[in-house]
């Protein structure tokens, strides 16, 4: 069955202060935030009604925002506020939160300082990112001829839409060719991230070793994995990695808010193992998210 379309749903979506109906919900086609990317967002989850370190996911959409020249006009509070707001009006018991600010249609030029800032909180029942068959049996990932650019040519550190276009390109590539996701590189060709996820590798010795954040976003959900680790002694070693040293790992795995902890069966040539350490980081990822006890 076809997923109803995005602009077909029903219910209300916070925007610009308030719960509006879900179809009243317009901006202008002359918007400067779809003409030039003027535009920050985050992606939250939801898990038993409850969004899963709201906070972090608001000061990083706030810091995005200033890294963009631009001041979102409600206060912190507000937004989480909001976002719990209208999780329980939509009545969401697993699924997704997508808070967006954006300039507006004031000024269609480069520059745009005198355009309003919008914000909405939408949110939808949502369940895993990746096919949860494919998710046990560990994803493919091909390597994407797009690299993430170097870190003095764009706002790195943020979740700003313009961004993700090379995410887009590179994952529609790796679908057309027969793989669920892409393997970035950095401007250097060091392995970066996937298009919407940090990536670890596991050695013989159990240990993880994931590259150093410093062209791409230090994602949420990877700190968090990380904190994992190291409460069961496994010691992480972040460094810059070589494609070539792909085939010395046993192991891989993606972390990100939509993608959880997903392991990896293939990059390109090089396979790996879905083993034990990894499904057991999963499962105390996901008795975290839920606030349960690991068995």
């Amino acid at each position: 069955m076809e997923p109803i379309p995005f602009d077909k749903r029903s219910g209300k979506i916070w925007f610009n202060g308030k719960p509006v109906d879900w179809s009243d919900v317009k901006i202008h086609v002359l918007s400067h935030g779809l003409h030039y990317a003027s535009c920050v967002f985050e992606g939250e989850r939801v898990y038993d009604g409850e969004i899963f370190k709201l906070e972090e996911h608001t000061q990083r959409l706030f810091h995005s925002a200033s890294r963009m020249g631009f001041k979102i006009p409600y206060k912190e509070e507000i937004i989480n506020k909001s976002c719990k707001e209208i999780v329980s009006i939509q009545k969401v018991k697993n699924g997704y939160v997508r808070p967006v600010a954006w300039r507006g249609s004031e000024m269609m030029a480069i520059s745009a300082q005198r355009t309003k800032i919008h914000v909405a909180i939408a949110t939808w029942e949502w369940g895993s990112y990746f096919d949860p068959n494919l998710k046990l049996k560990g994803i493919k990932l091909d390597i994407s001829k797009w690299r993430r650019p170097a870190p003095d040519t764009i706002p790195w550190d943020t979740k700003a839409s313009g961004l993700y276009m090379i995410c887009t390109l590179s994952k529609h590539e790796a679908e057309q060719k027969g793989f669920t996701d892409s393997l970035m590189l950095d401007y250097q060709g060091n392995v970066a991230e996937a298009t919407g996820a940090n990536i670890f590798f596991k050695k013989n010795n159990n240990e993880l070793h994931t590259p150093i954040p410093d062209s791409f976003l230090n994602g949420i959900t990877r700190r968090c994995v990380i904190d994992i680790a190291k409460e069961k002694k496994i010691k992480i070693v972040e460094r810059k990695i070589k494609p070539e040293e792909l085939s010395e790992f046993t192991g891989c795995f993606l972390t990100g808010t939509a993608a959880e902890v997903t392991p990896v069966s293939q990059i390109d040539k090089y396979n790996f193992e879905v083993c034990n350490v990894i499904k057991d980081l999963s499962e105390s990822y996901q008795a975290i998210v839920r606030k349960k006890e690991k068995s």
